[in-house]
């Protein structure tokens, strides 16, 4: 076994998802032969309670109510940063003008100004810094990329990936930072869930020249500790687009993301056909993925189980069932991975421009349900 590299961590944000990086670096010694073991050794949060629960972490030993600590700390290598929308500007930028190296929250800036502005940071900077979206992890889910970037689905027809969840399907819900332009962002269910949708089409090149978008606002009200608030965020948003494949022709491609989608708990799916093939994939079935063939003139569907083969080899046995904390365990193994020079041809974090890009699709997005047209990107 390698001698692993310790990389000391600062968490912006302390809330669920700051909590669970402190659960995945318990979580290391899953990992076989990684090359670095992270320890959460920092955390800043303006809650008392948020922050409060990381003393229970053995390696934790600053924790502060402001932000800056973490950026001018010499001794952290590393940064998690998950903050509301409205936030990541200025802290993305403080972090990339230090260079001091981070995996950012998405959707990367509450709108497409910030975005560029980050992303133009990053790229002066000596910072490496990738984005969060832990859900194209799943083995399935990296089947499926392996074999449509091989070509081995032909001719593209139609491609899709969603991301739907019930959250604030309970109309009595309080209103929270997600639910609100300020905070949130103009794009809003696009900036929560999108970049999620985005991560793999965009890895696999399938970036749209035309977008058609309906976006839907269903619950304009909830409940707060002062009487009904506004939302005035898009719960809902389904996007057609049109995108340049082989040949000198287009295929289709929907990128669909619902806060409130009925029937569902938390499904993140892809699915792409070609002349030649076919897969997809589902959260909601995560110990398979499906492949389709056409055998002897007939059209078939295969399901195939494809173990615990992970992007990064682990110690648990391949016919163990995988979940949310391992697809976060291979989020985080493959950012300090390709950090320490030693990710391979392994599936990568998602990319600052990846997000720039997403952000240039959602603002599109805007534009055509504002106008009820197709937008040329």
């Amino acid at each position: 076994m390698n001698r692993m590299e310790t990389v000391r961590i600062g968490i912006i944000g302390g809330g669920l998802m700051g909590r669970e990086l402190a659960a995945v670096c318990g979580r290391w010694l899953h990992l076989v032969d990684h090359p670095v073991r992270p320890e959460v050794v920092a955390v800043a949060d303006l809650s008392e309670d948020a922050r409060n629960w990381f003393k229970q972490v053995s390696t934790v030993r600053t924790i502060t109510a402001d932000w800056h600590d973490l950026i001018n700390d010499s001794d952290i290598d590393a940064l998690y940063i998950a903050v509301p929308h409205d936030l990541h500007a200025e802290i993305y930028l403080a972090a990339a003008a230090a260079g001091k190296d981070f995996l950012g929250e998405k959707p990367f800036g509450i709108d497409l100004a910030a975005a560029t502005a980050i992303v133009d940071a990053v790229e002066r900077s000596s910072a490496f810094v990738r984005v969060s979206s832990e859900l194209p992890f799943y083995p399935g889910a990296q089947r499926c990329y392996e074999i449509a970037q091989s070509g081995a689905l032909g001719d593209l027809v139609d491609v899709r990936s969603g991301f739907s969840h019930s959250s604030d399907l309970d109309r009595t819900k309080a209103i929270n930072w997600k639910r609100q332009q300020a905070t949130c962002g103009e794009i809003g269910v696009m900036g929560d869930l999108g970049m999620h949708v985005a991560h793999v089409p965009l890895r696999l090149g399938w970036a749209p020249s035309d977008v058609y978008a309906l976006l839907d606002n269903i619950v304009t009200e909830r409940p707060s500790p002062t009487g009904p608030t506004t939302c005035d965020t898009w719960d809902n948003a389904l996007l057609a687009m049109r995108t340049p494949g082989g040949a000198g022709r287009d295929f289709t491609m929907l990128w669909e993301t619902r806060r409130i989608a009925p029937g569902q708990m938390n499904t993140w799916y892809f699915e792409a056909l070609g002349m030649d093939a076919g897969v997809r994939f589902s959260t909601r079935t995560p110990a398979t993925y499906h492949r389709f063939a056409v055998n002897a003139g007939k059209q078939v569907w295969e399901e195939v189980q494809p173990g615990n083969i992970s992007s990064w080899p682990v110690i648990s046995g391949a016919i163990f069932e995988f979940g949310f904390a391992d697809a976060l365990l291979q989020m985080w193994a493959s950012y300090l991975a390709e950090r320490a020079g030693a990710l391979g041809d392994r599936f990568g974090t998602a990319t600052p421009q990846e997000a720039l890009t997403a952000h240039r699709i959602f603002e599109a997005a805007l534009q055509s349900a504002q106008a009820r047209t197709a937008i040329t990107l």
